[in-house]
């Protein structure tokens, strides 16, 4: 009974350490995760060079106040708001943002 009662207080520490994504909006501008919003390939647009980085490796990401969030989500939705000061809302997990919508981009 002991080894059972500890067994599930083990489990219940375990799951309650675990991280749970919480719903964000954050609204900034869709950059990559090399450049963070200070585009440096000349003669190109910042959606250019964003587009450019992703290719090359870098990940999507939304420069707002400074901050930089890592975006995960649909790469074509993302790849139209490159350079744009748009609005996101999804879920995060660290400094990591699901995407779920984005609005602003014309």
């Amino acid at each position: 009974m002991k080894t059972l009662a500890a067994k599930l207080f083990v489990m219940t520490l375990l799951l309650s350490t675990i991280a749970f994504a919480t719903p964000v909006t954050l609204t900034g501008t869709v950059s990559d995760t090399m450049c963070k919003g200070k585009h440096m390939i000349p003669g190109k647009s910042d959606a250019e060079c964003a587009r450019a980085c992703v290719k090359a490796g870098a990940t999507w990401a939304l420069v707002s106040n400074d901050k930089v969030y890592v975006l995960s989500g649909d790469a074509a939705a993302l790849s139209r708001a490159a350079g744009k000061h748009v609005t996101i809302t999804g879920e995060a997990m660290g400094n990591t943002v699901k995407v779920s919508t984005i609005t602003g981009v014309r």
